[in-house]
């Protein structure tokens, strides 16, 4: 039973629980969900380190910073200072359940990023990139790897989910002055 809680609800949780009523075959069902998770988190693991060996390496803290927009609906975002990794210029611009007509009435709440390349290249710059938390935050963020050829022309990637573990997190995240990340960019050599 993947069941996390206090101890003190543990039988209230196990009198209502229904994996000891299970056949077999539901049960191995369940296992082999959880297996083919974990299969998953290691590659996804195994991604990671992997880019680890890459030549091109660059990392640093963000801070994005909250503003609302002029138009005839105000809209809250967040955007970060410009930064310099791998010797570029980077600006990372953040938004509220995508930027939907009022996020204040939803209680799930969610946060999507962009990344955006600010500085002028000579080439196409493929790059992997993720963001996680950063050593002041306490946030839960599950990674992901994203991917990207960052050109003159094409500078901006879509807007992509910030993969917090749930809303409550996000609604944490939002509750704070500011949202402190942390941002590594993989520059991928031809």
């Amino acid at each position: 039973c993947p069941w996390q809680g206090p101890f003190h609800e543990l039988c209230v949780h196990e009198a209502e629980c229904s994996h000891p009523t299970k056949t077999g075959n539901e049960l191995m069902e369940i296992l082999d969900e959880m297996d083919q998770s974990r299969k998953k988190e290691m590659q996804l693991y195994n991604s990671i380190f992997s880019l680890l060996s890459f030549e091109k390496i660059g990392y640093t803290e963000v801070q994005f910073r909250p503003y609302r927009t002029d138009d005839f609906i105000t809209r809250l975002y967040y955007e970060t200072p410009r930064l310099t990794v791998l010797n570029q210029t980077w600006v990372l611009k953040a938004r509220v359940n995508d930027s939907e007509r009022n996020p204040n009435l939803s209680c799930k709440r969610t946060l999507s990023f962009q990344l955006i390349l600010k500085s002028k290249v000579n080439s196409p710059m493929e790059c992997s990139f993720l963001l996680l938390e950063g050593p002041y935050d306490d946030v839960k963020i599950n990674p992901v790897i994203y991917h990207f050829v960052f050109s003159n022309e094409s500078n901006e990637t879509d807007y992509m989910a910030l993969p917090i573990v749930d809303s409550v997190e996000c609604n944490k995240l939002l509750a704070a002055k500011n949202i402190n990340l942390r941002l590594f960019i993989f520059q991928i050599q031809k």
